[in-house]
């Protein structure tokens, strides 16, 4: 085995559970697309339902009201993150914890882009509710970013300790 390939081999171990990200996140939107229309909603159990919801925003529908300019906005933002976090992998990609939070993060935030390519909003559908209280709908997309950025928080933490 090379020097060289043995240094790229954790960036393809990384890039490959971004891709498995990818795909989980695509299969499950496929699927919400057609079997429900837009609004669409089916009762799971008392505190969740499956949905079909659109949103052209970020995070909770922010800026999904902007006029348009926001989809091209963020798959801009989400190339630059691309970029980034692939130099990080390359760098930090022998950093488990942190290699894994950033290969979430990416297949999670590729997952959106691809969404907003294809159809101009990214397509949310997992919604949990309580006491007439909804939490807004997401998708596996949205759980990747969010738990890579718990794992993130907890490597920043682990590190602090450690060096105290």
């Amino acid at each position: 085995m090379t020097k060289n390939y043995r240094a790229k081999r954790p960036l393809l171990l990384w890039l490959a559970l971004a891709l498995i990200v990818i795909l989980a996140d695509q299969f499950t939107k496929t699927l919400i697309l057609g079997q429900f229309q837009y609004g669409d909603s089916r009762f799971v159990t008392g505190f969740f339902n499956l949905v079909r919801a659109h949103n052209t925003g970020a995070a909770f529908s922010f800026l999904a009201g902007a006029g348009g300019w926001q989809r091209w906005f963020f798959v801009g933002l989400g190339a630059v993150a691309t970029v980034f976090i692939i130099l990080m992998l390359r760098k930090h990609g022998e950093q488990t914890l942190f290699a894994t939070a950033l290969s979430l993060i990416l297949g999670g935030a590729l997952g959106n882009v691809i969404d907003r390519l294809l159809h101009g909003y990214v397509v949310d559908f997992l919604q949990f509710h309580w006491a007439g209280w909804y939490f807004p709908s997401f998708n596996v997309a949205d759980s990747a970013i969010t738990l890579g950025a718990i794992l993130l928080i907890w490597d920043e933490l682990r590190r602090v300790r450690k060096g105290s």
